[in-house]
């Protein structure tokens, strides 16, 4: 069964992932053998007992779930905050807008 489709997720990573788990049907055992990641990591991830992996662990879920990275909230505002790091004065026009 493949996923609803939708663009982004807009739940955190956990929620995103168990949802899309749910939706293809796919279990722990069957999303660690897919995505090469251990079905406890997988667990811990989902339930937030560990750090937000790398964007690469996350591109590695999200292929075996049939989303790109970007699917993913945590990857889009990694992007954001590395286009901001790579345009200081971006940062200094946002600050003074919202301030």
């Amino acid at each position: 069964m493949a996923a609803k489709k939708r663009t982004y997720a807009s739940e955190p990573l956990g929620e995103a992932i168990e949802r899309l788990m749910a939706e293809t049907g796919l279990t722990y055992r069957a999303l660690a053998e897919k995505s090469g990641l251990s079905a406890g990591y997988l667990n811990h991830i989902v339930h937030g007992n560990r750090r937000v992996p790398s964007t690469e662990v996350i591109a590695r879920i999200g292929k075996a779930l049939g989303v790109k990275p970007d699917y993913f909230r945590e990857v889009r505002v990694r992007i954001i905050i590395d286009k901001l790091e790579e345009t200081p004065a971006l940062v200094d026009r946002l600050y003074r807008r919202l301030s």
